[in-house]
């Protein structure tokens, strides 16, 4: 065996899909007229027709990749493309229809609510109950039991069913679990998504931790890019069960956004019940545009870029409204926090607004990045009307290594968040 902790060869699952029929409507009368019918014919009805038709779904195709030890790897894809059955293979969950899964080492998942918990149980006897799956004794469980509890902060509620847990609850024990005790691999899904923002920072924080320091290995599967880029060493991108990408996290996620799976670029809200807002306001659409027009989420270092916000005033009022946006790296690094001077600010009647801001070209280093926008209004204090998060996403590219726009002499991936072209002068004194 190579030095991967995991390899997957030609891996396939399928699924078979009944669909029942629907049966026509018969009335009564018909009921009566086919009985008497077939009772002067004496033909015999045959009612053991089946309904059902059958249908074979995979939901994984041919996959194949290693992992190493200490690789920190991303699954991502949209809805329906195979992450979750990935992780129930690896996880020895369920078995594959085809192909071949070599796992060096103990696995932890945690891929749904209350997965490995026995209902009955108290937090504290499914601590032990999962330790002993792990194959830990006593003693291990015992020696790591403080930690898991304060981390998990349940010490209330040790000696209740976790039965009687809120979801919340339920992940905070079973990623403590899961992350202190052991083992070679952590497998996480989107379970994280259910507890708070300041425990999925922890956790996140958790895993990057037991990867670096210790070793570990770690799959994790989110539908947020920024976590996956910050946290991530490398990506699986999944499209329809199959490998679209494997590789660095950066390339995966560019890819995921730039195949269409995503349209992060251009964003519309058609239904007004559904735009983003509260009384006074509405999101009705924002993008990111490159000479006037809606681009792809890759863009020349060169081109200048066009951020644009649209949003309709339902109701009139004595305020005046301020548009804003936030310009993050991939990784959650805030680049910069931008609204219009205040002297050209006049959103205050009721109408539809389109305001728009230019970063010029040359500013921005290669990289993604993602933009939240919102609208505010002060009154006695600061109203939000509208903040949302990740609402736009672009990928901004070098396409040729040697143009003015690189650091002469510098190889590799420059570092930092924005690369201007500065006015410089030389001259001998």
């Amino acid at each position: 065996m190579s030095n991967s902790i995991i390899e997957v060869e030609g891996l396939s699952k399928s699924y078979i899909l009944q669909h029942e029929q629907q049966e026509k409507y018969v009335a009564l009368r018909d009921v009566i007229t086919n009985n008497v019918r077939n009772f002067f014919k004496g033909i015999v009805a045959k009612n053991a027709v089946s309904n059902n038709r059958a249908e074979e779904f995979w939901a994984l195709q041919d996959v194949s990749f290693n992992i190493k030890q200490g690789d920190r790897v991303g699954v991502i894809g949209r809805n329906g493309a195979g992450k979750s059955t990935l992780l129930k293979i690896l996880s020895r969950i369920t078995e594959p229809t085809r192909g071949e899964v070599r796992i060096k080492g103990r696995v932890a998942s945690l891929l749904e609510v209350g997965t490995g918990f026995h209902p009955e149980l108290t937090g504290r006897e499914n601590v032990f109950l999962n330790g002993a799956i792990l194959g830990m004794s006593r003693a291990e469980i015992k020696s790591k039991f403080d930690e898991i509890v304060a981390f998990a902060e349940v010490e209330k509620f040790l000696d209740t069913p976790v039965k009687r847990y809120s979801s919340g609850m339920y992940v905070r024990l079973a990623f403590a679990v899961a992350a202190h005790l052991e083992p070679e691999i952590l497998v996480v899904d989107e379970v994280l998504a259910v507890g708070d923002a300041q425990f999925q920072k922890k956790c996140l924080g958790k895993m990057e931790d037991v990867s670096k320091n210790e070793g570990r290995t770690v799959l994790f599967v989110s539908h947020s890019m920024p976590t996956i880029t910050s946290l991530c060493n490398k990506g699986i991108l999944l499209e329809r069960g199959k490998t679209k990408y494997i590789g660095a996290t950066s390339e995966a996620v560019m890819q995921y956004y730039s195949s269409g799976i995503a349209s992060p670029t251009h964003i519309i809200y058609k239904e007004q019940e559904k735009r983003p807002g509260d009384n006074y306001v509405r999101l009705m659409a924002a993008g990111v545009l490159v000479n006037d027009a809606t681009t792809d989420v890759e863009i020349d270092i060169r081109q200048s870029i066009t951020l644009f916000l649209e949003f309709e005033v339902i109701s009139k009022s004595a305020l005046t409204f301020n548009p804003f946006f936030y310009l993050l790296t991939a990784d959650g690094i805030t680049v910069l926090i931008a609204n219009p001077p205040s002297e050209q600010n006049s959103c205050k009647e009721v109408g539809i607004y389109k305001v728009k801001a230019i970063i010029p070209a040359n500013y921005l280093n290669e990289g993604t990045y993602f933009v939240n926008m919102g609208v505010n209004s002060l009154s006695s204090g600061v109203q939000v009307h509208f903040y949302e998060q990740n609402l736009l996403s672009f990928n901004i590219k070098d396409p040729i290594q040697g143009v003015p726009t690189r650091l002469e002499g510098y190889s590799g991936i420059i570092p930092g968040v924005v690369r201007p072209l500065f006015n410089w002068t030389i001259h001998k004194i």
